[in-house]
């Protein structure tokens, strides 16, 4: 018998892994993960298991700012991560075996707040920086402002792109067709991969704190019926295209955030198709459950609780309270991490 993620993987999805620790890249690996993403949340937690002490004793050591000992030990992991999902690319000639790497998320520091070209310019230099000679290296965007409009010009360079933080189908037709404009720019759309990742739980989260008017049915189902709405949109406008390659969306946020919830709920909802990104623990928690998960990506729920969100949901409203929240839990792991090495550094100047 199938185990849960066996079962999932039958139904027609990729299983991607939301870390780079190298032993749940290897463990999940071998569960039948053929791809994974990283942010800094990520690195940080990595970091203060203390297992990469002395990676980062060397790093100090050759003058590096806290800066580059960030950066450079985030290649690092995203490159061993690489060479893992390698041959699941070769074998799929470019559709699967990815890792994703997060461009700087402190270009969306609303403290800094840099102006909207220059930050678009260097979205761009840094996405052209980081994937110069990596075959399977996803850059990973916002659907910010600034990170849409440097889309265009970063899948005309050939750069396989990964768009994260989209909430809405609005954000995700911005970001669809900038990407589909570089990729005509093209000499050819042979090698040409992009990916969508839209974000779930956090969508429920939203609904339940602005939205109590919602029925009990329909209350934890905006999440997925969003999602699913987009799904069925990037579909449609991929299916006429000369592409080779799939141009997917990545269920992200598959974990659940309320309790009585069944750890499966987003994992099962998404089955059946594209990638889901989901966080270790939620894969353990699945693979645990015993459940076996079946193809239901298309399926919705009734007329009366579709019926109910479209009375009541606010998208515009949800994208920019979603977006706000976003783009502070975007920069601010990204500080959190440059404070992590700070003080590994003072650490070991005292020692």
């Amino acid at each position: 018998m199938a185990s849960p993620l066996e079962s999932l993987i039958a139904s027609g999805t990729k299983l991607w892994l939301d870390s780079i620790d190298p032993d749940l890249v290897r463990s999940n690996f071998a569960l039948g993960a053929t791809g994974a993403t990283s942010n800094p949340v990520i690195v940080s937690d990595l970091i203060k298991t203390g297992r990469f002490d002395d990676k980062i004793a060397a790093l100090l050591e050759q003058g590096l700012s806290d800066n580059d000992v960030a950066w450079t030990l985030t290649n690092q992991l995203v490159a061993d991560a690489q060479s893992v999902f390698l041959p699941v690319w070769e074998k799929s000639a470019g559709n699967d075996g990815y890792v994703s790497f997060e461009v700087d998320p402190l270009l969306e520091d609303p403290e800094v707040d840099m102006p909207h070209d220059e930050r678009v310019a260097k979205y761009i230099e840094l996405g052209k920086h980081w994937a110069q000679g990596q075959k399977n290296r996803m850059i990973k965007v916002p659907a910010t402002p600034a990170g849409l409009d440097a889309l265009e010009e970063l899948c005309a360079a050939g750069i396989t792109l990964n768009v994260t933080l989209i909430f809405t189908e609005r954000q995700y037709e911005a970001a669809r067709d900038a990407v589909w404009r570089g990729a005509q720019r093209r000499e050819n759309l042979d090698g040409f991969k992009s990916v969508y990742s839209i974000f779930v739980s956090r969508v429920d989260v939203y609904s339940e704190e602005h939205l109590p008017q919602l029925t009990d049915a329909a209350q934890g189902q905006l999440g997925i019926v969003n999602a699913k709405r987009i799904w069925q949109a990037n579909k449609e406008f991929w299916s006429d295209k000369p592409v080779k390659l799939q141009q997917e969306m990545i269920f992200a946020s598959t974990g659940t955030k309320k309790p009585e919830d069944p750890p499966w709920k987003y994992v099962a909802a998404f089955a059946g198709s594209d990638i889901e990104t989901n966080p270790p623990g939620t894969n353990d928690k699945v693979q645990e459950s015993g459940v076996t998960i079946t193809s239901q990506v298309a399926d919705m729920p009734s007329e009366a609780v579709l019926a109910d969100l479209d009375k009541h949901v606010d998208y515009q409203h949800l994208e920019k309270t979603l977006m706000e929240e976003g783009i502070a839990k975007f920069a601010n792991p990204q500080k959190a991490l440059l404070k992590l090495i700070a003080e590994k550094r003072a650490a070991i100047t005292v020692g």
